[in-house]
């Protein structure tokens, strides 16, 4: 029993109170609502400036963008696989070309995003020089080594590479001597360790590490245009998509793909 001045509340003016706190329990124990989120699934060598664009796009909307990136023939076969990707970004307009043909695009959505240039590197340390050219020696400045480039039959950077070897004279003598990679970062990273005397990359992979240097860049007319197509997926044609494809066209990120080196596309008209 309580104490004799104390009175117990009635049942009536209980029940209000007693709902209240049970419904800010449930309020607390929910959290706050969960925010939408974009998939991109992009490139290798578009890793630095969309983890520079993501951070800054959901800071100014609350949309969440999470990225996954490999190599553009992964990425395309996964798109047509069904994997959950509300944006694709490739490297090379033939896979975007496949995943369009196997209808996992939205019509009307796909457009060239940004251009890109092919460079020769070696690592930091070393100090030789060659100009890129017909029938320059490449193969004799691999010396027991390996030229590290993206697998020539699937990796974009890789088809560019033996495409400009091709135009100048040269594939044939380093065919044997290539060391092919799963996508342009990890070609990039050869180079990086020592493991390979030089490699063809990206010049916005060669930009972003001060532990190779860039030899000498392909003439432009070596290989077909870089280009990177970006479109949504079939199936995820989604406001959030929408708007962050969009986004990818605005001066704003237009900016952000110049800092990084590439060649942004104009803005959308």
């Amino acid at each position: 029993m309580p104490p004799a001045d104390q009175t117990l509340p009635a049942p009536g003016r209980l029940l209000p109170g007693l709902l209240g706190l049970l419904a800010a329990v449930l309020i607390a124990l929910a959290g706050p609502a969960r925010a939408e989120t974009v998939t991109v699934f992009a490139a290798a060598s578009m890793t630095s400036v969309l983890d520079a664009l993501a951070p800054a796009y959901q800071a100014r909307t609350g949309v969440r963008v999470v990225t996954s990136y490999a190599g553009s023939s992964a990425l395309a076969k996964q798109v047509v696989a069904g994997a959950p990707a509300d944006v694709l970004i490739s490297a090379n307009p033939r896979w975007m070309d496949h995943v369009q043909e196997k209808g996992a695009l939205v019509p009307g959505t796909r457009r060239d995003l940004a251009g890109n240039a092919l460079v020769l590197i070696a690592p930091a340390g070393t100090t030789w020089t060659l100009a890129v050219g017909a029938g320059f020696p490449l193969a004799e400045h691999l010396g027991t080594g390996r030229l590290a480039m993206g697998d020539p039959d699937h990796v974009p950077a890789g088809i560019y590479g033996k495409a400009a070897l091709e135009h100048l004279g040269v594939w044939a003598r380093v065919r044997g001597r290539v060391a092919p990679m799963a996508n342009v970062r990890a070609a990039l990273a050869l180079v990086e360790r020592g493991e390979a005397p030089a490699g063809i990359v990206y010049r916005t992979d060669a930009a972003i590490t001060p532990r190779v240097r860039v030899v000498d860049a392909f003439p432009p007319d070596s290989h077909p245009p870089i280009r990177y197509p970006a479109a949504l997926v079939a199936g995820h044609d989604r406001q959030a998509a929408r708007d962050f494809l969009a986004h990818l066209f605005s001066a704003e990120a237009a900016a952000v793909f110049r800092r990084f080196g590439f060649t942004p596309a104009p803005a959308a008209p």
